[in-house]
């Protein structure tokens, strides 16, 4: 049994749009995990009751994620565990990642303890925004790394891309990374070592597969 630590957003606002994570990719990894066995502990960026993306509440997803639902009441905040006594770190999407995961010390710091005891660093969709400007021995997290998530075609096709701070594939690309992608909307998960990405919300059960996987050879 691993311990997984899943870091859910805190924002329900990107200049004025309502927001905040994108359920299912926080439920079905959330299922995957615990049905594996694994001791997973959900917090959040402040703590609280987490703000989900009502656009993701789709009525016919509900009933399997019933226990997912209720472990985004009342979380724990990021900065009360501490992240290296966890195997995995995974950072579920939505919009309201692009606010609160970049430039945060707390996400960067949660990657670096997971860097540094060889323990996987993965999300999905808008999660990699969490590695935007996390810096490692001096260069970019993301530099030299092959991943993926959601694309700038993709974020064109929200309707959002003048609502969303910065681009997340551009700007992971201008950090050095290998970003892959596949065909909008599609199934895409990536494997670079310890480093596992998805590309959108259709990609949750693939990205938790490979943890799962991942974590049966470590």
């Amino acid at each position: 049994m691993a311990r997984i630590l899943i870091v859910s957003t805190s924002a329900d606002d990107m200049n004025g749009h309502a927001t905040g994570l994108w359920f299912e990719e926080f439920a079905a990894p959330f299922n995957l995990f615990n049905e594996a066995g694994h001791d997973v502990t959900v917090v959040s960026v402040k703590g609280g009751d987490v703000p989900i993306d009502k656009a993701s509440l789709v009525k016919e997803i509900l009933p399997k994620f019933q226990d997912a639902r209720k472990a985004l009441k009342d979380t724990a905040s990021l900065s009360t565990v501490d992240p290296s006594s966890f195997d995995a770190v995974y950072f579920p999407g939505g919009h309201g990642a692009v606010v609160d995961f970049p430039n945060n010390p707390q996400v960067a710091g949660a990657i670096e303890a997971m860097v540094k005891k060889d323990g996987i660093v993965a999300s999905v969709c808008h999660g990699p925004a969490a590695f935007a400007h996390v810096m490692i021995d001096g260069k970019p997290f993301v530099e030299g790394r092959q991943i993926n998530g959601f694309t700038d075609e993709e974020e064109k096709s929200t309707g959002l891309e003048e609502k969303v701070p910065f681009l997340l594939e551009t700007t992971l690309r201008n950090e050095g990374a290998t970003f892959l992608t596949s065909d909008a909307g599609k199934e895409f998960a990536v494997i670079d070592g310890n480093v596992i990405t998805g590309q959108n919300p259709a990609s949750s059960e693939a990205v938790a597969k490979l943890i799962v996987a991942k974590l049966a050879t470590v």
